[in-house]
């Protein structure tokens, strides 16, 4: 029976489950991007808070992708289960610290995406990933740009209201 099915799809297994384990990161992104809004707000960064909350919308509609592409290709796509997602956070700084981490975890989860699926010649899911690695590079651009603002400005009197202030306007120009 196992496979009759696989006839249904030109996805391997392994590329499968690699992208269902990827519609789970970015589900998990997006519920920490939602929790880092949550603390923003409560702690009078409004700004930040609308950015994460964008984020958080972003990283569903890349979940949404991946779990498209896996149904649209004869595979089946796994609703993802989010669990472990902190709520509060050490400072202002740490919240961006972890957002730049996030991102790049993602970037090397899509790179070992790409790899498996250029070594087994997946040229198809190989092409969809593209888009996913462009966007990458633009996720991880802002995120850093971000977190340089509590270098360039300064967290001293005045400087959170500045940096939280500054975060939305940051633009991947590319």
């Amino acid at each position: 029976m196992k496979d009759l099915l696989r006839l249904r799809t030109s996805l391997s297994e392994e590329i499968e489950k690699l992208l269902n384990e990827q519609i789970k990161v970015e589900a998990h992104s997006s519920a920490i991007y939602l929790a880092m809004s949550s603390w923003c707000n409560r702690n009078g960064f409004d700004y930040s808070a609308g950015y994460f909350q964008k984020q958080s919308g972003e990283e569903r509609e890349h979940m949404l992708k991946l779990f498209n592409f896996v149904n649209d290709m004869g595979g089946q796509a796994l609703s993802p289960e989010v669990v472990n997602i902190p709520q509060d956070f050490e400072s202002f700084r740490t919240v961006f610290e972890q957002a730049l981490q996030q991102e790049i975890y993602v970037t090397q989860q899509f790179n070992r995406m790409a790899d498996a699926c250029f070594r087994s010649k997946d040229f198809m899911t190989f092409q969809f990933l593209q888009w996913f690695l462009k966007e990458q590079i633009e996720e991880e651009y802002v995120a850093r740009r971000a977190l340089e603002l509590f270098e360039v400005i300064g967290e001293e009197g005045t400087g959170r209201y500045e940096i939280d202030k500054a975060v939305p306007k940051i633009k991947y120009d590319n």
